[in-house]
């Protein structure tokens, strides 16, 4: 198979070997693929035939967007719980009243797995819309070990079935179920002793996350699973800081974890740890932006400390219901002050790395794999500034097109 874009009006990509925020920025271009593969990028008139063609005249390309922090495996939404915030209620008094986590959790275990590849099915082809071609994607919402494994087997059935690439996080860390809230050390056992091994052994995820918070997983107890995950050779991503300076940047700092996701309320320290220990933070504007919290993650610290963050949607059912990361975009720059370069490779090249697959996807270059999301908009400064919108003309995974408006 042979694709063709040709007449590309603006195409740029982050590179290895170029600092945060330059990028390769070449106009008037024709790019073509043969194979899934990125095999030339052109100027002038000269171009190869193809079996298919698309003329991007006007138009922006773009790698495909790579979303590092998602939750998509889940059962029913809870706009109940939304319209509980917008009367005043905080995430931690919803929660509280058995709303959050735990009542995703509760929905979950109703759900058959015919069910729920099917609603996850639908769902995630909603990424291709937004130019997004690969995702992290979390369990969690299950927290026993029968609905904890049907969880990443559904993802891992998905990989085989459709075009969407997910790379899976075990997050059986993500609450206290119900059943074990008066022995919470008897469900970290279980974690440990039977969920990772099982897990591992079964090749059902590449990493393993904890949400290291007050009221859900200590910074001890967010070590001790994650020190059995890394015994295991699945790789530690930290849920921190999110509502609390809590210690959870400092502790993926102490054990080199590859992310530490949220970041709201990170200490100096935190920034610090991260910084000298190469944990990429990925940040989630949505998410703060959906709860109604005016404190945002502090990205302009963590880039000065050293830091090279990534940014997500944290799509979700309960704090953050969106797949549109062209509106993390928006957020992001108004909230955090990103700028249009930084942002391309906050949600490129940056989340390829924190997912071990920046040498095959994350950038344009010839002999990568040819993900791309091909933007009706005159110039990168126009994405975020045309805020809520989806400008997605073509989203092309391993050189097929995926999406076309």
């Amino acid at each position: 198979m042979s694709l063709l874009i040709k007449n590309i009006t603006h195409l740029y990509t982050p590179l290895h070997g170029l600092k945060y925020g330059q990028l390769n920025h070449i106009t008037n271009c024709h790019l073509y693929i043969i194979n899934q593969k990125i095999t030339k990028i052109s100027k002038g008139n000269d171009f190869p035939d193809a079996e298919m063609v698309i003329n991007a005249k006007g138009q922006v390309v773009l790698p495909g967007f790579i979303d590092a922090h998602t939750h998509p495996i889940f059962w029913m939404t809870r706009e109940g719980e939304f319209i509980m915030r917008i009367q005043g209620k905080s995430y931690e008094e919803i929660a509280a009243a058995g709303g959050g986590i735990r009542n995703s959790v509760r929905r979950f275990r109703e759900a058959s797995k015919e069910d729920l590849i099917e609603v996850t099915k639908k769902r995630i082809t909603r990424f291709f819309e937004y130019g997004t071609t690969t995702i992290e994607a979390k369990s969690g919402y299950g927290l026993s070990f029968d609905d904890e494994i049907k969880s990443l087997e559904i993802i891992k059935e998905l990989n085989n079935e459709q075009n969407l690439e997910m790379i899976s996080t075990f997050l059986g860390a993500h609450e206290i179920p119900d059943e074990y809230q008066s022995d919470r050390a008897a469900y970290i056992n279980l974690i440990k002793k039977k969920m990772i091994p099982y897990i591992a052994k079964n090749n059902l995820a590449q990493f393993c996350d904890v949400f290291c918070e007050k009221g859900v997983y200590t910074v001890e107890e967010s070590r001790d699973i994650l020190r059995t995950a890394m015994e295991f050779d699945l790789k530690p991503r930290i849920h921190a800081d999110e509502l609390n300076a809590f210690g959870g940047a400092e502790l993926a700092g102490e054990l080199k974890a590859v992310t530490a996701d949220h970041l709201v309320r990170t200490s100096d320290a935190g920034i610090k740890a991260m910084a000298e220990n190469g944990v990429i933070p990925v940040l989630l504007p949505g998410t703060t932006f959906f709860l109604r919290k005016d404190q945002y993650a502090p990205a302009r610290k963590m880039i000065d400390a050293g830091c090279r963050p990534a940014v997500a949607t944290d799509f979700n059912p309960g704090s953050s219901a969106t797949q549109n990361i062209q509106l993390m975009w928006s957020i992001a720059s108004l909230k955090m002050g990103l700028l249009p370069e930084e942002l391309l490779w906050s949600t490129t090249l940056i989340p390829a790395q924190s997912l071990m697959l920046d040498k095959k996807i994350g950038s344009i270059e010839v002999g990568k794999q040819a993900d791309l999301v091909i933007l009706d908009i005159p110039n990168l400064e126009y994405l975020p500034y045309n805020y809520g919108m989806n400008n997605t003309a073509y989203t092309i995974k391993k050189g097929e097109i995926v999406y076309k408006r």
